[in-house]
Order: structure tokens, then sequence, then C-alpha cells
């Protein structure tokens, strides 16, 4: 059974991170929810972004999220890929230099990578991502590209993939995220 790590914080995106950590549980994969300074068992509180009209999202008080295992046990080579899901949580976890460390594990060793939303934030903090072509929620693209990225502009529910990197501009696109980022696992896909 493949090993798969997901990245999680206070007020991470509610969709991003209980969706993609279900459906990776549902096709057999072990995931491991984790947040810097947090034991398994402790928990995390989403937020719940919504397009509703306005110029950008609207943000509500999400669910109780429970990791499953300690930060501070992970080893980077354990895993067979990354997830890092989007909202608030990217901002402040690209500040623990012990993120950045296993976010560049990833990447050096050519493991699939998936960020969506905000999540490329960590990417970018992290120095992977000069040179590379992906997609992030339209207000990270302005600082993605300034770091030497491609930004590439898809449809809301569309991935962007490169090599083994799997980015996604929000939530609408968890079908075609997921779906690329266990093609890049070596899950055969039939559609």
């Amino acid at each position: 059974m493949k090993k798969i790590l997901l990245l999680a914080g206070d007020y991470a995106e509610d969709y991003e991170t209980m969706v993609p950590f279900q459906m990776l549980l549902m096709l057999g994969y072990e995931v491991h929810a984790v947040c810097p300074d947090k034991k398994a068992g402790e928990r995390v509180i989403t937020a719940i972004h919504d397009f509703e009209g306005e110029q950008t999202y609207s943000e509500k008080k999400g669910h109780y999220f429970t990791l499953n295992y300690d930060f501070d046990k992970v080893n980077p080579e354990a895993y067979a890929g990354l997830v890092i899901g989007g909202g608030r949580a990217p901002e402040y976890l690209r500040l623990n230099e012990r993120v950045l460390e296993i976010t560049r594990h990833f990447f050096e060793a050519g493991k699939p990578v998936a960020a969506i939303c905000h999540g490329p934030q960590i990417l970018n903090a992290a120095g992977v991502i000069k040179g590379r072509k992906l997609t992030a929620y339209p207000a990270v693209g302005p600082e993605l590209a300034q770091s030497g990225a491609e930004y590439v502009e898809v449809p809301v529910d569309q991935a962007c993939v490169d090599g083994n990197l799997v980015t996604a501009p929000a939530w609408p696109a968890h079908p075609a995220w997921m779906r690329e980022f266990v093609r890049l696992l070596g899950a055969k896909i039939e559609i």
C-alpha cells in the first residue's frame, strides 16, 4: 500500500482537505494527515470558501478535521506522494522550515505532488517552482510568476500537470486534480 502525506493546518479549505483525504483512502492509499506542532488525534478547523458573486470568495467556519499522524514523526522518504490543500493554512505553513524541507524532498526525489488553490504558496516558499508550469487560485498567480514559474490560467474545474506536479485553481477541480495525481502515482484510471 502506498503512503501519501497530506499537509493540513487551521483554516485550510474544508473541501481541499477532507475530499482528497477521503478520495485517496477510497482508492486504497494510506494517507497521513499532519500539521506542524500537532499529533495524531488532534484537530484543525477548516474554512469553507465559496463563490457567491462577489469579487472574491467568501469564507465561513468549516468542520473540525482530525489529524491521524504526528507531524514530528514524518519521514518524507516513506511517502509516495504529497498533497497540499489551499485555504489560509498555506500562508503560515510556508513559514515552517520543516514543511519546506519536506516539500523539497518530494521535488528532489521526483515524487508526485498535488497542490491546489493557495497550496502553491508552500511550493513557492520551498523554492521548487522556478521554471515549472503550474496553476493556483488566480490571486496567487502573480507571486508564482514573480518567482520564475509559468503561471497558467485554467478553467476552475481543470488541472495542470508538469512532470511530477499537478496543480488546480480550486475545489471544483477535484475530479481532474485527483485523477491526474493518482495517475502520477501509477494508478490505472479507466474512463
